[in-house]
């Protein structure tokens, strides 16, 4: 190696975000709540946005526990105003602003031809608008502070493929991988990355009222074949991730989609048969 070839000192400190500001969109339950949880346990003081005051103020408790600062900021990310004023609240509150995590998002099943217009704009209100409004206003304030910044974008492995009775959600999600991309490059002459995780099972709260079915000891035996490593998704993984994408641990990451799916995107149609190994669309 020539002598004019810089190296970054790396240490176990790259992954530590002490002193950090985070805000987590949808933070008060399901994979939100990993996510606050898992930046809190590796330094980050935590902003909970949230529509349900009760949950968040419980994540926020558990944050403390840590010996973290925590703040609610009870807003529908729906509301572009209230989204805008409540990042903006939280950020003077807390005295920066470093990491926005845009988690939140859902659906149910519903074809497109069965939809009403009301549902179709709710869900794109839902999981396409208000992501970007949270990154307009939280790269505002971080080009604006001139320390750089992370912007981590919650997609799903359904904005990679096909999802019939989740046609508008999973454009919606496709979206968010191509905003990532585009995003990246605007913000990075400002030092702010932006990165996306896309989840597949995640066993949540949402998961367990529109789909029961993956809960049963029939759909737990299904997705020890149809996941490649055996095991649906928890929330620590996806704070895993998280923790990783906000740390300098990747600061020359930027515009990437990580999929914390256990390797179903790898697997494609691909299912564990335990006589033959794998079997293509095999049962």
């Amino acid at each position: 190696m020539t002598k004019d070839v810089s190296r970054a000192s790396l240490s176990r400190d790259a992954v530590l975000l002490t002193g950090k500001v985070a805000i987590v969109t949808g933070g008060g339950a399901g994979i939100g709540r990993g996510i606050a949880l898992g930046l809190a346990e590796f330094g980050a003081d935590i902003v909970i946005l949230d529509m349900n005051a009760e949950a968040a103020e419980t994540v926020a408790a558990l944050v403390r526990e840590k010996g973290r600062r925590a703040q609610v900021v009870v807003a529908d990310v729906t509301d572009r105003d209230a989204l805008r004023a409540g990042i903006e609240h939280a950020a003077a509150e807390m005295g920066r602003l470093d990491i926005l995590v845009n988690n939140v998002g859902g659906t149910r099943p519903i074809k497109l031809v069965e939809m009403t217009d009301r549902q179709m704009d709710r869900q794109i209100d839902l999981n396409l608008k208000s992501i970007a409004v949270g990154t307009q206003t939280a790269a505002k304030l971080m080009i604006a502070a001139g320390a750089g910044g992370s912007i981590i974008n919650i997609t799903s492995i359904e904005g990679l493929r096909a999802a019939p009775g989740y046609a508008v959600y999973a454009g919606c999600k496709a979206g968010i991988v191509n905003f990532t991309r585009t995003m990246a490059l605007e913000l990075a002459e400002h030092g702010i990355r932006v990165n996306a995780i896309a989840p597949d099972i995640v066993l949540t709260e949402t998961m367990a009222r529109y789909i029961p079915a993956l809960f049963t000891e029939e759909g737990r035996a299904a997705q020890t074949r149809y996941v490649p490593l055996g095991r649906p998704g928890n929330f620590d993984d996806c704070a895993g991730a998280a923790v990783f994408l906000a740390s300098s641990m990747s600061g020359y990451i930027t515009g990437t989609t990580l999929n914390v799916d256990g390797g179903t995107w790898a697997s494609s149609g691909w299912i564990r048969n335990d006589a033959d190994g794998w079997t293509l669309f095999g049962k």
